[in-house]
């Protein structure tokens, strides 16, 4: 299911802004947070809610996409502009993200563009912080869409937390067990739980 192309269409990241997303059958929902984020709610549906049925849902996750892709699926008819909502509680505050850099195991906790805690990738603390990532809102956000919508703790490939992060990294630490780059170092700390 696509929406009907609109070549004029422009992206918002107004804080309040809501957007419907085509992914497959179903039409998933979301509104831009105070930090332009955007809190995806836990709903989808076949056909385009009202946007106070759409408020009246929990968020199932938060993340930043690619400013210049969200203009082009809007344009393109992947994504639809409803309106602007009462902003949800959940998304009326900054929330911690982590840039974990590739082959560290040290990474870092950023608020509102400003690191405020360095740690390990193992910290307890963190472990449901979304890992920094520009999703491409046509590209990227269907499937991990799909996957939190799911809720299945096995499907880690299409990003999101710090936890999925370290079960990737050990899933292909298995998957390709003579890969230099795959291996995980001695310090590493197994994911032994679901959060």
């Amino acid at each position: 299911m696509k929406f009907p192309k609109d070549p004029k269409a422009r992206a918002s990241f107004s804080q309040g802004i809501i957007y419907a997303v085509s992914v497959d059958d179903f039409i998933f929902y979301c509104q831009v947070a105070v930090n332009q984020s955007l809190g995806f709610f836990k709903v989808r549906s076949n056909e385009l809610l009202d946007i106070n049925d759409v408020l009246s849902y929990p968020i199932m996750s938060r993340f930043g996409i690619s400013r210049h892709s969200l203009g082009r699926a809007l344009k393109e008819g992947h994504w639809k502009k409803l309106g602007k909502g009462k902003l949800n509680e959940d998304l009326s505050q900054s929330v911690p993200s982590v840039q974990w850099p590739v082959g560290e195991l040290k990474v870092s906790v950023w608020l509102d563009g400003v690191v405020i805690k360095e740690t390990s990738a193992f910290d307890p603390q963190i472990q449901s912080y979304e890992i920094i990532m520009a999703y491409d809102a046509i590209s990227h956000v269907p499937e991990r869409l799909s996957v939190d919508y799911a809720d299945d703790p096995e499907q880690f490939e299409s990003g999101g937390t710090v936890w999925r992060q370290r079960k990737l990294k050990e899933y292909l630490a298995t998957k390709f067990p003579t890969a230099p780059y795959h291996k995980l170092p001695d310090e590493w700390v197994h994911t032994q739980r679901e959060i």
